[in-house]
Protein backbone atom coordinates (compact mmCIF):
# COMPACT_ATOMS: atom_id res chain seq x y z
CA UNK A 1 0.00 0.00 0.00
CA UNK A 2 1.26 3.48 -0.85
CA UNK A 3 2.24 5.69 2.06
CA UNK A 4 -0.73 7.79 3.13
CA UNK A 5 -0.36 11.42 4.20
CA UNK A 6 -0.54 11.91 7.94
CA UNK A 7 -3.76 13.17 9.44
CA UNK A 8 -3.67 16.82 10.36
CA UNK A 9 -3.75 17.74 14.04
CA UNK A 10 -7.26 19.08 13.50
CA UNK A 11 -8.46 15.84 11.94
CA UNK A 12 -6.91 13.85 14.77
CA UNK A 13 -8.65 15.98 17.40
CA UNK A 14 -11.99 15.74 15.64
CA UNK A 15 -12.04 12.09 14.66
CA UNK A 16 -9.15 10.48 16.54
CA UNK A 17 -8.40 8.12 13.65
CA UNK A 18 -4.85 6.81 13.57
CA UNK A 19 -4.68 5.96 9.86
CA UNK A 20 -6.10 8.07 7.03
CA UNK A 21 -7.86 6.64 4.02
CA UNK A 22 -5.49 5.64 1.25
CA UNK A 23 -5.52 8.53 -1.28
CA UNK A 24 -6.12 6.05 -4.11
CA UNK A 25 -9.59 5.32 -2.74
CA UNK A 26 -11.17 8.57 -3.98
CA UNK A 27 -9.84 8.03 -7.50
CA UNK A 28 -11.26 4.51 -7.54
CA UNK A 29 -14.57 5.72 -6.09
CA UNK A 30 -14.87 8.29 -8.86
CA UNK A 31 -14.84 5.40 -11.35
CA UNK A 32 -17.48 3.45 -9.42
CA UNK A 33 -20.09 6.05 -8.48
CA UNK A 34 -23.04 3.69 -9.00
CA UNK A 35 -21.56 1.19 -6.57
CA UNK A 36 -20.49 3.88 -4.09
CA UNK A 37 -23.94 5.49 -4.01
CA UNK A 38 -25.62 2.10 -3.63
CA UNK A 39 -23.31 1.08 -0.81
CA UNK A 40 -23.75 4.48 0.83
CA UNK A 41 -27.52 4.07 0.79
CA UNK A 42 -27.24 0.72 2.55
CA UNK A 43 -24.80 2.19 5.10
CA UNK A 44 -27.36 4.84 6.04
CA UNK A 45 -30.11 2.24 6.21
CA UNK A 46 -28.05 -0.03 8.47
CA UNK A 47 -27.16 2.89 10.74
CA UNK A 48 -30.85 3.62 11.28
CA UNK A 49 -31.66 -0.04 11.89
CA UNK A 50 -28.78 -0.42 14.36
CA UNK A 51 -29.98 2.58 16.36
CA UNK A 52 -33.48 1.09 16.46
CA UNK A 53 -31.98 -2.19 17.68
CA UNK A 54 -30.09 -0.40 20.46
CA UNK A 55 -33.26 1.42 21.53
CA UNK A 56 -35.14 -1.86 21.68
CA UNK A 57 -32.36 -3.66 23.58
CA UNK A 58 -31.76 -0.89 26.09
CA UNK A 59 -35.24 0.61 26.30
CA UNK A 60 -34.86 1.40 30.03
CA UNK A 61 -31.84 3.64 29.44
CA UNK A 62 -33.68 6.93 29.00
CA UNK A 63 -30.81 9.06 27.72
CA UNK A 64 -29.84 6.44 25.14
CA UNK A 65 -33.41 6.20 23.86
CA UNK A 66 -33.90 9.96 23.71
CA UNK A 67 -30.52 10.53 22.04
CA UNK A 68 -30.81 7.83 19.41
CA UNK A 69 -34.45 8.42 18.40
CA UNK A 70 -33.62 11.54 16.36
CA UNK A 71 -30.56 9.79 14.89
CA UNK A 72 -32.87 7.11 13.50
CA UNK A 73 -34.87 9.81 11.73
CA UNK A 74 -31.73 11.52 10.45
CA UNK A 75 -30.09 8.35 9.15
CA UNK A 76 -33.28 7.22 7.42
CA UNK A 77 -33.53 10.67 5.87
CA UNK A 78 -29.99 10.22 4.57
CA UNK A 79 -30.95 6.86 3.09
CA UNK A 80 -33.80 8.54 1.23
CA UNK A 81 -31.49 11.30 0.00
CA UNK A 82 -29.01 8.82 -1.47
CA UNK A 83 -31.83 6.72 -2.91
CA UNK A 84 -33.20 9.85 -4.60
CA UNK A 85 -29.76 10.59 -6.03
CA UNK A 86 -29.57 7.09 -7.49
CA UNK A 87 -33.02 7.46 -9.02
CA UNK A 88 -32.15 10.88 -10.45
CA UNK A 89 -29.21 9.27 -12.22
CA UNK A 90 -31.31 6.36 -13.44
CA UNK A 91 -29.37 3.92 -11.28
CA UNK A 92 -30.78 0.98 -9.31
CA UNK A 93 -30.28 0.54 -5.58
CA UNK A 94 -28.78 -2.86 -6.31
CA UNK A 95 -28.02 -5.65 -3.90
CA UNK A 96 -26.52 -5.12 -0.47
CA UNK A 97 -22.89 -6.20 -0.23
CA UNK A 98 -21.15 -7.73 2.73
CA UNK A 99 -19.36 -4.97 4.63
CA UNK A 100 -15.99 -6.53 5.42
CA UNK A 101 -14.92 -3.48 7.43
CA UNK A 102 -17.93 -3.62 9.75
CA UNK A 103 -17.58 -7.42 10.01
CA UNK A 104 -13.97 -6.97 11.18
CA UNK A 105 -15.09 -4.44 13.79
CA UNK A 106 -17.87 -6.74 14.99
CA UNK A 107 -15.30 -9.50 15.54
CA UNK A 108 -13.59 -7.22 18.08
CA UNK A 109 -16.68 -6.60 20.20
CA UNK A 110 -16.99 -8.32 23.56
CA UNK A 111 -19.35 -11.28 23.36
CA UNK A 112 -19.19 -12.01 27.10
CA UNK A 113 -18.39 -9.96 30.16
CA UNK A 114 -21.94 -8.98 30.98
CA UNK A 115 -24.23 -6.25 29.72
CA UNK A 116 -21.82 -3.41 30.51
CA UNK A 117 -19.05 -4.80 28.31
CA UNK A 118 -21.41 -5.54 25.45
CA UNK A 119 -23.04 -2.11 25.65
CA UNK A 120 -19.63 -0.42 25.76
CA UNK A 121 -18.39 -2.15 22.62
CA UNK A 122 -21.66 -1.75 20.75
CA UNK A 123 -21.52 1.99 21.29
CA UNK A 124 -17.81 2.26 20.52
CA UNK A 125 -18.19 0.21 17.35
CA UNK A 126 -20.89 2.62 16.19
CA UNK A 127 -18.63 5.54 17.11
CA UNK A 128 -15.85 4.04 15.02
CA UNK A 129 -18.07 3.46 11.99
CA UNK A 130 -19.36 7.03 12.18
CA UNK A 131 -15.84 8.46 12.49
CA UNK A 132 -14.54 6.51 9.49
CA UNK A 133 -17.64 7.31 7.43
CA UNK A 134 -17.23 11.01 8.18
CA UNK A 135 -13.58 10.84 7.12
CA UNK A 136 -14.56 9.10 3.87
CA UNK A 137 -17.24 11.72 3.16
CA UNK A 138 -14.60 14.41 3.69
CA UNK A 139 -12.33 12.69 1.17
CA UNK A 140 -15.14 12.57 -1.38
CA UNK A 141 -16.08 16.21 -0.74
CA UNK A 142 -12.51 17.25 -1.50
CA UNK A 143 -11.35 14.74 -4.10
CA UNK A 144 -14.16 14.20 -6.62
CA UNK A 145 -14.12 16.14 -9.89
CA UNK A 146 -17.91 16.47 -9.89
CA UNK A 147 -18.70 19.76 -8.13
CA UNK A 148 -22.28 18.69 -7.35
CA UNK A 149 -21.14 15.47 -5.66
CA UNK A 150 -18.43 17.30 -3.73
CA UNK A 151 -21.15 19.51 -2.20
CA UNK A 152 -23.43 16.47 -1.79
CA UNK A 153 -20.83 14.70 0.35
CA UNK A 154 -19.85 17.87 2.16
CA UNK A 155 -23.38 17.99 3.53
CA UNK A 156 -23.14 14.39 4.71
CA UNK A 157 -19.77 15.05 6.32
CA UNK A 158 -21.09 18.06 8.23
CA UNK A 159 -24.27 16.27 9.27
CA UNK A 160 -22.49 13.20 10.60
CA UNK A 161 -19.43 14.89 12.12
CA UNK A 162 -20.85 14.83 15.64
CA UNK A 163 -22.38 11.38 15.62
CA UNK A 164 -19.28 9.55 16.75
CA UNK A 165 -18.91 11.77 19.81
CA UNK A 166 -22.55 11.13 20.73
CA UNK A 167 -21.93 7.38 20.95
CA UNK A 168 -18.87 7.93 23.14
CA UNK A 169 -20.81 10.31 25.37
CA UNK A 170 -23.57 7.72 25.72
CA UNK A 171 -21.00 5.12 26.74
CA UNK A 172 -19.67 7.52 29.40
CA UNK A 173 -23.20 8.03 30.67
CA UNK A 174 -23.52 4.39 31.70
CA UNK A 175 -19.91 3.28 32.13
CA UNK A 176 -16.95 4.75 34.03
CA UNK A 177 -15.28 7.39 31.85
CA UNK A 178 -11.74 6.06 32.31
CA UNK A 179 -12.87 2.60 31.24
CA UNK A 180 -14.55 4.06 28.14
CA UNK A 181 -11.49 6.11 27.17
CA UNK A 182 -9.09 3.19 27.65
CA UNK A 183 -11.27 0.91 25.56
CA UNK A 184 -11.66 3.62 22.88
CA UNK A 185 -7.85 3.79 22.56
CA UNK A 186 -7.85 0.04 22.01
CA UNK A 187 -10.55 0.42 19.35
CA UNK A 188 -8.55 3.11 17.56
CA UNK A 189 -5.45 0.92 17.46
CA UNK A 190 -7.44 -2.10 16.30
CA UNK A 191 -9.21 -0.12 13.57
CA UNK A 192 -5.88 1.15 12.23
CA UNK A 193 -4.71 -2.44 11.86
CA UNK A 194 -7.96 -3.35 10.08
CA UNK A 195 -7.44 -0.46 7.65
CA UNK A 196 -3.88 -1.57 6.91
CA UNK A 197 -5.12 -5.02 5.91
CA UNK A 198 -8.17 -3.92 3.90
CA UNK A 199 -7.97 -4.01 0.13
CA UNK A 200 -8.31 -0.52 -1.37
CA UNK A 201 -11.62 -0.71 -3.22
CA UNK A 202 -13.57 2.14 -4.75
CA UNK A 203 -16.94 0.43 -4.95
CA UNK A 204 -17.96 0.97 -1.32
CA UNK A 205 -17.84 3.50 1.47
CA UNK A 206 -15.78 1.36 3.87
Amino acid sequence: MDASPPLSADARSILGLQLPTDPRWVNLAALSLEEVLSDHAYCEQKAAITCISLIQRYSRKEKLVNSLAPIVTEEWGHFRMVLAELQKRGLPLGNQRKDEYVAALFDYTQKGGGEEGRLLDQLLMMAMIEARSCERFKRLSEGLDDDYLRKFYRRFMESEAGHYTLFIELAETYIEKEKVQNRWKEWLAYEAEVMKKMEVRGDRIH
